[in-house]
């Protein structure tokens, strides 16, 4: 009876966990939600509210920490349970950057309203964070429900994040090439498109960490990438094609 009440609690104390970190994805997924939503309206005051309702994230993370931390010290679980406490630890600090990218999208919205809009660039983005807001929702899911399926596509789309990434990239530079008054406002729009590219990358971290729970092992083969952003160069005269 004592063995039985010991595992009980730990499923208890695992479930709580699991609603901590439910709710930071929850907070995470409407973080990135509402930046791209002020991006796309132009609207500064839903932007600074994003920035502010970081905060919150924050401190469901360290709440996630304390509760990990007490399952090892006390309960020394071990095989399955284990793996599920450092996939909680480390699923925690992964929605915690995604709360720090999505804050960063609401900072630079911020600066990019006080401007004129750039072509069709706001409405990339909101197709790009679409995506990725995709792969968190459904990220969360596999985690809760161990669906190593649902991770391992969470983890393939990544990919798809990455040739948008390099394709607004291209789109960004074509317009500061067009009028040198979009230069400023265009930075900022690149820094965003990363923002959320990186947001797709911790999502695709968690992904892996939901294999690792499952499966007990990391991924072995490498992440399709499809980033050409960084080694992409556009000639002038190809900007007016």
């Amino acid at each position: 009876m004592e063995k039985e009440h010991i595992v009980k609690s730990f499923d208890s104390e695992l479930n709580e966990l699991t609603h901590i970190i439910a709710q930071m994805g929850g907070l995470a997924e409407d973080q990135l939600a509402n930046a791209i939503k002020a991006l796309v309206r132009r609207d500064a005051d839903l932007a600074a509210q994003v920035i502010v309702q970081d905060a919150r994230i924050d401190e469901l993370e360290l709440e996630a920490d304390d509760q990990a931390l007490r399952l090892l010290a006390l309960r020394q679980p071990k095989a399955v349970d284990l793996r599920a406490v450092l996939t909680s630890l480390k699923t925690a600090t992964e929605l915690e950057r995604i709360g720090d990218y999505a804050k960063n999208v609401a900072k630079r919205t911020a600066t990019v309203v006080a401007a004129p809009p750039v072509g069709g660039a706001a409405g990339s983005l909101g197709r790009m964070a679409s995506v990725v807001q995709g792969m968190i929702s459904n990220v969360l899911d596999a985690y809760i429900n161990r669906d190593a399926a649902k991770a391992e596509d969470v983890r393939a789309r990544d990919a798809e994040v990455d040739q948008l990434h390099t394709s607004l990239f291209r789109e960004l530079v074509t317009y500061m090439m067009e009028d040198p008054r979009n230069i400023t406002a265009c930075t900022h729009l690149l820094f965003i498109a990363k923002n959320i590219e990186r947001i797709g990358d911790h999502a695709t971290n968690i992904a892996e960490y939901v294999l690792f729970l499952v499966a007990g092992k990391l991924p072995s083969d490498d992440r399709l990438k499809g980033d050409l952003s960084s080694s992409t160069l556009i000639h002038p005269e190809d900007a007016q094609k």
